[in-house]
């Protein structure tokens, strides 16, 4: 008996720490760390977004720094989006899932990047177009994952 209490209690484990990330990267409920992704493109840098304006897409929701913000992101949100679903783009080069830092961003043919850490932004400077191809052909494999 004791035996099988052991294994249902690592399978139970097993199974919690394998569980589901959601497509989009969010934390506290908001999208990419609660920043505002129209301000990437917009005003070159990071910036906060308000409660005031929230949009709800793919099951997250986006905070704006502005109602106009807001607006641009709602007609066209996958303009917008940082793409692999705001997840460090290096991390998903090699198939994995990583948690984002705002200061640690790209955009490369007008599309947005995030990376984890400053550090690993530098890495993924160094080989970009390569990354670029490999998480782009991860991606619909570890989206859903």
């Amino acid at each position: 008996m004791k035996t099988v209490v052991i294994a249902a209690f690592v399978c139970l484990m097993l199974s919690s720490c394998s569980s589901k990330q959601p497509e989009i990267y969010t934390t506290s409920a908001t999208a990419i760390n609660g920043y505002d992704p129209i301000a990437y493109f917009m005003d070159n840098k990071p910036v906060k977004g308000s409660d005031e304006y929230s949009f709800k897409w793919k099951d997250a929701n986006w905070l704006f720094s502005s109602k106009a913000h807001m607006d641009m992101f709602a007609h066209d949100p996958e303009k917008y989006a940082p793409q692999y679903g705001g997840y460090c783009a290096y991390g998903c080069s090699k198939a994995k899932k990583a948690t984002t830092d705002p200061n640690a961003w790209t955009i490369v043919d007008g599309k947005l990047y995030l990376n984890n850490s400053l550090q690993v932004k530098e890495k993924w400077l160094k080989e970009q177009k390569e990354r670029i191809e490999l998480a782009d052909k991860n991606w619909p494999e570890i989206k859903d994952k």
